[in-house]
């Protein structure tokens, strides 16, 4: 006999319903198909189940796949691990074949790539080195980035296009081919660099221009405001591994843009990293969206496959 003031409720005059009338979301026709060997990639994606994610993947495909082919923007937003996962020569090919027409990156992803392009190596050992102050204080690094935001700034351009320019005359032949500033640089595709003052080793190089960071990253985020106006009726813009600066950026540059009366609607936002974080969540997947159509889908999952797999089936629906 039970101790406790309350006996468990009676379930016995439960009303229930029939199972083929209630239905569900799931149906054996959404389910996946086994893979055969050497269908390839295409077959690979038709192959998904009709459900979740796997349909998210098909409709940014799609969506990537669209814009291209109607001359719409393609904007993707980089962070500094896409870069260090070694991912700019698929992202080279990507905007080599159509589908990115401009990148935005936030500082680390700028100066992985910079790193890249002079000596083939980047991404220190943070732990080795904090104790002694040495993290952060590479001597090429900080001076020729610095080097390279004075010069632009004192000719009117943006810190992506400046480091782009500077490296055409400083990397390495070697390793020139993967460098995606570089390379976009060369292709005339605009790269903006977002960076806040401090986040960013160059910040602690003796040779750092404050005025120059200043207004060689807000120029560019003027520039990326206009690259966001191109997303209208059709653009794309990804967000690939940037927590906070860079969604931050580009819910500003929305709103930049409509305010100053330009049409922004109807188009396709995604974020693709290994988590998903609150910022990317609600400034490039929902917000945006709010009462002006299109559509926003995160993918999740490593960059270094995600992004090469994404690339794939791009590549795939070309004739």
């Amino acid at each position: 006999m039970s101790k406790y003031p309350v006996d468990p409720i009676d379930l016995s005059g439960l009303k229930t319903v029939p199972l083929q009338s209630r239905g569900g979301k799931v149906r054996v026709a959404d389910f996946a198909e086994v893979y055969r060997k050497g269908a390839g990639v295409a077959a690979w994606l038709d192959s998904l189940p009709h459900i979740l994610a796997a349909d998210s993947l098909r409709a940014v495909v799609a969506a990537i796949a669209a814009a291209r082919a109607r001359g719409r923007a393609i904007v993707w937003g980089l962070g500094g691990h896409v870069i260090k996962c070694g991912l700019a020569p698929v992202l080279i090919d990507l905007m080599q074949r159509g589908y990115a027409t401009a990148f935005a990156m936030n500082g680390a992803a700028a100066i992985h790539d910079f790193e890249i392009a002079l000596a083939g190596h980047t991404s220190e050992d943070v732990e080795a080195v904090l104790p002694d102050g040495r993290f952060g204080a590479a001597e090429e690094t900080g001076r020729e980035m610095n080097a390279a935001i004075s010069a632009g700034d004192h000719d009117g351009l943006g810190m992506g296009e400046a480091l782009g320019r500077r490296l055409d005359e400083i990397a390495d032949p070697a390793y020139a081919p993967a460098s995606l500033v570089l390379q976009a640089w060369r292709a005339a595709t605009p790269v903006t660099v977002h960076v806040a003052i401090g986040t960013d080793t160059p910040h602690m190089h003796p040779a750092a221009d404050p005025a120059a960071i200043g207004s060689t990253t807000h120029r560019d985020f003027r520039l990326l405001c206009s690259l966001v106006a191109r997303l209208n009726d059709g653009g794309v813009y990804l967000n690939v591994g940037s927590a906070v600066v860079l969604p931050e950026v580009f819910l500003k540059a929305v709103s930049a843009v409509r305010n100053l009366g330009h049409p922004l609607a109807n188009f396709t936002t995604v974020n693709l990293d290994f988590v998903q974080h609150y910022r990317p969540k609600l400034n490039v997947v929902e917000r945006p969206h709010a009462g002006s159509g299109g559509a926003g889908y995160a993918l999740t999952g490593h960059h270094e496959l995600l992004v090469p797999l994404l690339a794939a089936c791009l590549i795939e629906t070309e004739p």
